[in-house]
């Protein structure tokens, strides 16, 4: 079995968002020991910039036509869409930057997307596979909050992830990870550790349940 991990984080040491994707890696471990982890690191290996353009002109173009950099970009988009088809479950850790989606993922899907089996105007390839979302916010933008509507990014993955891709897909959301950074946010502790411990069991169940239902998957094939 195969889970595939994709990390977003522009600062990995003291990712909260790569640390609730620990939680989850260790689930699914912990079910089926010396299973095999394809990791993708969007910092320490980013999408180049220009790889979607190229890609997206390269599909006007006959292939003996494409320049060197076409190549390279849809080589890298099939790259990208094959870590996630051969795998038997998904994760994304991707932290809430600047009230919007993290430029390293939205270049990474981007890319991804122009491959025809996960691409616009068919059937998901990956429909039905179990994945886990786990995404962070510094601040709390829930309901009734000060800033009620500003996170422009979790409502867009769930999207491209739970009905484009059509993934069977669980979210794991941990806001106020500013709370102890931030002096602002101070009389906001207690209230963010109780977020943070709810943040972790919903990472703990959600490997378990992404372990069980590949091992299901797997048996039936």
């Amino acid at each position: 079995m195969t889970l595939f991990r994709l990390d977003a984080s522009i600062m990995p040491a003291s990712s909260a968002s790569s640390a609730l994707g620990d939680i989850v890696e260790s689930e699914w471990l912990a079910a089926s020991p010396g299973d095999t982890i394809v990791r993708r690191d969007l910092t320490a290996d980013p999408i180049p910039a220009t790889a979607w353009q190229e890609a997206v002109s390269a599909g006007f173009i006959p292939d003996e036509g494409r320049t060197p950099d076409q190549h390279a970009a849809t080589t890298l988009a099939r790259t990208l869409a094959d870590e996630m088809l051969t795998a038997d479950a998904l994760l994304f850790d991707v932290p809430l930057y600047n009230f919007g989606v993290s430029q390293h993922f939205k270049l990474w899907f981007d890319l991804a997307y122009t491959v025809p089996e996960i691409g616009a105007g068919g059937s998901s390839a990956l429909a039905g596979k179990p994945a886990v979302l786990n995404t962070t916010l510094g601040g709390n933008y829930s309901p009734g909050t000060p800033r009620d509507g500003w996170d422009h990014s979790t409502d867009w993955l769930r999207r491209v992830l739970a009905d484009v891709w059509q993934l069977d897909l669980h979210v794991v959301q941990r806001p106020f990870t500013l709370v102890g950074v931030n002096p602002a946010l101070d009389s906001f502790a207690d209230m963010a550790a109780e977020l943070r411990q709810t943040a972790e069991q919903q990472a703990r169940d959600a490997g378990r349940a992404i372990a069980e239902a590949s091992r299901l998957v797997g048996a039936a094939r």
